[in-house]
């Protein structure tokens, strides 16, 4: 399974960026989809995550501010990121959940770099 992320850059406070995450390969089923970030010198945390069924989770920090969706057809995850701040500045990993045989696999993408200017 591959992810392919795309939408990051640079972007000043207070606008806004789309983020998508596509997965590709060999999927028979699947569930979660959503993003982590990594701030410089942080460690990884999730930031939003939507299941199979479409029930969404988010970050406290990043509530009602940024909008999961998904292309089931697609498989594709779209984050919308609106408001931005300077503090929402890092690497944004996707992730999809795959099941294999009898188990969820989590996959994670490359990254893809969002920098909010103040």
């Amino acid at each position: 399974v591959q992810l392919q992320a795309s939408g990051g850059g640079l972007v000043q406070s207070g606008g806004s960026l789309r983020l998508s995450c596509a997965a590709s390969g060999s999927i028979s089923r699947i569930g979660a989809m959503g993003w982590y970030r990594q701030p410089p010198g942080k460690e990884r945390d999730q930031v939003a995550m939507i299941s199979g069924s479409g029930m969404t989770t988010y970050a406290d920090s990043v509530q009602g501010r940024f909008a999961l969706s998904r292309d089931n057809v697609k498989n594709t995850v779209y984050l919308q990121m609106n408001s931005l701040k300077p503090e929402d500045t890092a690497v944004y990993y996707c992730h999809a959940d795959t099941f294999d045989t009898d188990h969820w696999v989590r996959h994670m993408g490359q990254g893809t770099q969002v920098t909010v200017s103040s």
